[in-house]
């Protein structure tokens, strides 16, 4: 193992957990979010320092339609052009799926989304750099 990590989080990835706060909190179940903050930062963060190749390749998933595979051939070529060797991956908990970046020495977490929902906003990920 070469070391720890740097996990870092973006600004997408807390507006996530915002709205997943709002909606817990509308629907009386608090609780469930403290158990989802605790949960990151007392498993997922640690398990990404020390294994940041732990989740599932993003980018080797089947693609089905022309228009995915347009987006992720786009999706690529962003990576490729950020000078450095990157790749994506997914991070499975029961109910939320983390999309996370991984670089060389760090590890940023762009995205957590509940199981329900359809998809990660990648425009949104990248809005402002």
């Amino acid at each position: 193992m070469a070391g720890r990590h740097r996990v870092e989080l973006t600004a997408s990835f807390e507006r996530n957990l915002d709205t997943i706060e709002r909606f817990l909190d509308e629907s009386q179940a608090t609780q469930v979010f403290e158990v989802l903050v605790a949960e990151l930062a007392g498993a997922v963060v640690p398990n990404l320092e020390r294994f940041p190749d732990m989740g599932r390749p993003f980018l080797e998933q089947r693609v089905g339609s022309i228009e995915a595979g347009n987006r992720i051939d786009s999706l690529r070529a962003r990576l490729r052009s950020l000078g450095e060797r990157v790749g994506l991956r997914e991070y499975l908990l029961p109910d939320y799926l983390i999309l996370y970046a991984r670089f060389d020495s760090r590890v940023t977490l762009l995205s957590i989304r509940h199981h329900r929902q359809l998809s990660f906003d990648f425009e949104g990920l990248w809005a402002g750099s």
